[in-house]
């Protein structure tokens, strides 16, 4: 039987307890999890790809079956290189899903090979995201229960210097 790949795409800038969450329930899914790092080039990060990835590692060195890495090109084209089955987003609301499943039917027709996996979020986290980890941290605003404690200092202290 054939190895069940997954890629697990976002931007996490930065990861967050809920990017952690869908990680480490994907990770009980599939055989192998490549989190893919993407250059979303709609959005200014406030952390390079690299420094993503490298917070990404610090926070599941526990999920043996977990890669991380960095791309700037199609989905689809890394999924096809990786041998992947399977495209794991998670969901926080409506406006999530409508966003997710128009690029969801442009990945199947560009991979057909592949499938995507929605994740629903916990209650806990359907508020949370990147944007609101920033704006929180920008304000000098306590970011505990929203990113992992692992990386918090670090996130903290990008983003009250620097006001992104």
């Amino acid at each position: 039987m054939s190895e069940r790949i997954a890629i697990c795409p976002g931007s996490f800038d930065p990861v967050t307890l809920g990017h952690l969450d869908i990680i480490q329930r994907a990770s009980a899914l599939f055989d192998k999890v490549i989190v893919l790092v993407s250059v979303n080039v709609k959005k200014t990060p406030s952390f390079t790809p690299d420094e993503r990835v490298e917070m990404i590692k610090k926070v599941t060195p526990h999920l043996k079956n977990v890669e991380v890495e960095t791309s700037d090109g199609l989905l689809a084209n890394f999924v096809k290189e990786k041998g992947a089955t399977a495209i794991v987003k998670g969901l926080r609301a409506v406006t999530d899903f409508e966003y997710e499943f128009q690029m969801a039917l442009a990945n199947k027709k560009l991979c057909p090979e592949a499938e995507t996996v929605f994740l629903i979020t916990k209650s806990e986290n359907m508020y949370l995201s990147s944007s609101v980890v920033k704006q929180i941290a920008s304000f000098g605003g306590d970011i505990d229960g929203f990113v992992p404690p692992e990386i918090k200092d670090i996130i903290a202290d990008r983003l009250v210097n620097n006001k992104t």
